[in-house]
C-alpha cells in the first residue's frame, strides 16, 4: 500500500482536516484513519468492526467524546514509584479523565509501554522520532492537544532538564512545547529531594507556573532510607489534577495563613528556650492548603525541613518576630496556629555566653505575646477561621476546651504529646478537633493525612459559612 501523510495533501485539503479533528478532539492522524475505516465500511468490510486502528484512542470506542470531557497528558519518569502511574490512570478515568501517556526510557526498566497502553485504552508514547506519530509534529500536537499535564514520579533528573529547558527526548519535547498548565509529582531519596541543586530547580519550576503535589514523608524503596521523597499518592494526584483542570482547588481563591514549628529565645549568643516542634505538621497543612489551590503564607520558626512548594514562606526565630510577621501577612480567609510558641523568654539576653562560677544563674522571665489570642480576638481583619493547636502531656480535650474559650479562636486541635506517643517530632498524629459545639477524635494517622483531612474540613466550613 502506498504511503500517505499528512504533508503530502494540498493546502486546502490540510486545512479542512484540521478544522473536522478540532471538531472531533483527535489528532489529525487519528482523523485520516477514522475517515479511512468509515470508507471502508461503507464499502461492505464488515471485519473492520474487529479491528481498532493501533493509535486511535480506546476511549473513542468506549465512549463518546464531549465538550466536558477532560484531556490528561501523563509523562511517567524513572523511579521505582512509576509502578503508581499505573494506579493513577486508572484513578483519572474513575474521574471522567481520558488519559494518554509518555514513557521516559528510564521508566521503562520499570513498567512497560504494553502496560500502560492496555490501562490508558491507546498506545503509549516513547520515542520522539516515532514515524507513525511525527508524520505530523506528534510531540507538538501532544503538547497542546491536552488539558494537563501530569508527571509523575517527576524524578530528580527529570525535574533538572525540565528546569533548564531541555528537549532531548519525547516528555521534555512535550514539556518545553505545551502552553497547557503542569502538574508534578516529584519522587526521589531524601538526600535528593533535599540537595541544594534539587530545591533550586524546584524553585525555578514554580517560579514558571509548575504545580507541585507532594512528595510524603516514609518509607523509600532502598532498606533503612526513610524521609521525605515518596510520591503522592494516586488519589492525591488525580485530585490535585482534577482539581487544577476546573480551575478551582477546594481552597482556590483563599488566602490561608500557617504557623509551624518551635521560636527560639535566646538566653545568650550560644545558649537558648525553646522546644521539641519539629514543625512536620504544620509544613503538612500549609503544603495541602496549596495543594488545595489555596494562596499560603507560611511562618516557620527554626526546622530542618524545606519549604514547601508553592507556598511564601517567611522564617522567623523568636515569638515577638513570629508575631509581627504574622501581623504582616494578613488579611487571611483563614489562619492555623501550629507553631509551640515558647510562652517565656529571657527579660535580657546576655551579650556574651554565661560562665559557669560554681552555682547557677538566676534568669529573670517574661510572658512572650500569644499569639493566637491577638490574632483571634482582633477587632478588624481577624480571619474567618481560627485554628489553635493545644499540645497537651494530660486531660488533653478538657484543656482543649478551656483553652478555646480563653484564646477566643474557633477550633482548636489537641493531641497528646506524652514522650511515649512519639508524637514530638514524629509523622504521626492523633487529633481532637474541638469546637465550641462538639468533639471529634480522629482516628490515628500520618501528619500528611491530618493535614489533607483538616483542608477538607476547612473547606466545607468555609463553604457552609456562606449559605
Amino acid at each position: 500500500m502506498a504511503s500517505l501523510t499528512v504533508r503530502q495533501l494540498d493546502d486546502k485539503l490540510k486545512r479542512l482536516l484540521r478544522l473536522r479533528a478540532a471538531r472531533h478532539s483527535r489528532s489529525m492522524e487519528d482523523e485520516v484513519r477514522v475517515i479511512l475505516r468509515q470508507a471502508a465500511e461503507e464499502t461492505g468490510l464488515e471485519t473492520l468492526d474487529l479491528i481498532n486502528p493501533p493509535t486511535q484512542p480506546g476511549w473513542q470506542k468506549a465512549r463518546a467524546v464531549t465538550a466536558e470531557t477532560k484531556r490528561i497528558l501523563l509523562i511517567i519518569g524513572g523511579g521505582i514509584a512509576a509502578y503508581k502511574s499505573l494506579d493513577l490512570i486508572r484513578r483519572l478515568q474513575e474521574r471522567g479523565a481520558q488519559v494518554r501517556c509518555i514513557l521516559t526510557a528510564a521508566a521503562q526498566h520499570f513498567v512497560t509501554p504494553l502496560s500502560v497502553g492496555a490501562l490508558a485504552g491507546e498506545r503509549a508514547y516513547t520515542d520522539l522520532f516515532d514515524p507513525t506519530s511525527e508524520f505530523d509534529v506528534g510531540h507538538i500536537r501532544m503538547a497542546r492537544d491536552t488539558d494537563l499535564v501530569v508527571v509523575a514520579p517527576a524524578t530528580a533528573d527529570l525535574i533538572a532538564r525540565v528546569a533548564h529547558g531541555h528537549a532531548s527526548d519525547l516528555a521534555t519535547a512535550v514539556l518545553l512545547a505545551t502552553d497547557k498548565p503542569v502538574l508534578i509529582a516529584p519522587a526521589m531519596n531524601p538526600y535528593m529531594w533535599a540537595a541544594k541543586a534539587t530545591q533550586r530547580n524546584l524553585a525555578q519550576l514554580t517560579a514558571d507556573g509548575v504545580r507541585v503535589v507532594g512528595p510524603n514523608a516514609g518509607e523509600m524503596a532502598e532498606r533503612g532510607e526513610a524521609g521525605i521523597g515518596r510520591m503522592a499518592e494516586p488519589l492525591e494526584i488525580a485530585s490535585a489534577a482534577l482539581a487544577i483542570i476546573r480551575g478551582a482547588g477546594a481552597l482556590a481563591g483563599k488566602r490561608v495563613l500557617v504557623t509551624s514549628g518551635p521560636t527560639s529565645e535566646p538566653i545568650d549568643p550560644v545558649r537558648v528556650l525553646a522546644n521539641r516542634s519539629s514543625g512536620k505538621q504544620g509544613h503538612a497543612i500549609a503544603a495541602a492548603a496549596a495543594a488545595a489551590g489555596a494562596e499560603v503564607v507560611l511562618v516557620s520558626g527554626p526546622v530542618n525541613l524545606p519549604d514547601p512548594p508553592g507556598v511564601s514562606a517567611v522564617h522567623v526565630e523568636t515569638a515577638r518576630q513570629m508575631l509581627a510577621a504574622v501581623e504582616k501577612a494578613l488579611p487571611a480567609d483563614v489562619a492555623v496556629f501550629a507553631a509551640a510558641v515558647a510562652d517565656w523568654r529571657p527579660q535580657q539576653m546576655s551579650q556574651s555566653k554565661i560562665k559557669k562560677h560554681g552555682r547557677p544563674p538566676t534568669i529573670e522571665l517574661v510572658e512572650n505575646p500569644d499569639i493566637l489570642s491577638t490574632i483571634a480576638h482582633r477587632k478588624s481583619g481577624r480571619p474567618r477561621l481560627v485554628v489553635g493547636f493545644a499540645a497537651e502531656t494530660d486531660h488533653v480535650v478538657a484543656n482543649a476546651k478551656a483553652k478555646l474559650l480563653k484564646k477566643g479562636c474557633d477550633w482548636i486541635l489537641a493531641n497528646d504529646v506524652s514522650p511515649e506517643t512519639g508524637i514530638m517530632g514524629g509523622d504521626s498524629n492523633t487529633i481532637h478537633v474541638v469546637t465550641a459545639d462538639v468533639v471529634e477524635s480522629w482516628p490515628p494517622q500520618s501528619k500528611d493525612e491530618v493535614a489533607r483531612a483538616l483542608v477538607v474540613r476547612i473547606a466545607a466550613a468555609l463553604e457552609e459559612a456562606k449559605r
